[in-house]
C-alpha cells in the first residue's frame, strides 16, 4: 500500500513542486495516509474494538514506529554481524516485525479491560 500511495502522491503533485521536494512529500503523504488506512482496518476489521479512538490512534503509531525502527535494526545487524544476504534478511525481519507488531496493538494498541468483553461481547 505505501507503494501505491506513493506512486499516487507523485502523480498528484506532478510538476507544482520540484522533484526532490515531491518525492519527500510522497512518502510522508503516504506513510501518514497508509497509517490512518492501516489503523482503520485494524480496529474494524481485526481487533474489533469501539471507543477510545484518539488513545488508540496514539498507541497505534506508537507501536508501528517501535516496529520500523526495530525493522531498520534488526534487518542492519543481520545484514553487518551475521552477513545475511540483504533481500532475504529483509523478509525474515519483516516477517518478525510483523508478528511482534501484532502482539504490541492487541496489548498496547487495542487492548480492553478484560472484564469488557463480558459486559459488552461486541468489543
Amino acid at each position: 500500500m505505501g507503494m501505491v500511495l506513493t506512486i499516487f502522491w507523485l502523480t498528484v503533485l506532478g510538476d507544482s513542486v520540484s522533484e526532490d521536494v515531491a518525492a519527500a512529500l510522497s512518502v510522508a503523504l503516504a506513510y501518514a495516509v497508509g497509517m490512518v488506512i492501516a489503523f482503520a482496518l485494524h480496529r474494524t476489521l481485526v481487533f474489533r474494538v469501539r471507543g477510545h479512538l484518539l488513545r488508540d490512534f496514539v498507541a497505534f503509531v506508537g507501536v508501528n514506529a517501535v516496529g520500523m525502527v526495530l525493522n531498520m535494526v534488526l534487518l542492519q545487524l543481520a545484514v553487518s554481524l551475521l552477513h545475511a544476504p540483504a533481500k532475504p534478511a529483509a523478509v525474515v525481519v519483516m516477517g518478525l516485525v510483523a508478528v511482534a507488531s501484532f502482539f504490541g496493538h492487541r496489548h498496547i494498541s487495542f487492548r480492553r479491560p478484560a472484564d469488557s468483553a463480558a459486559v459488552h461481547p461486541d468489543r
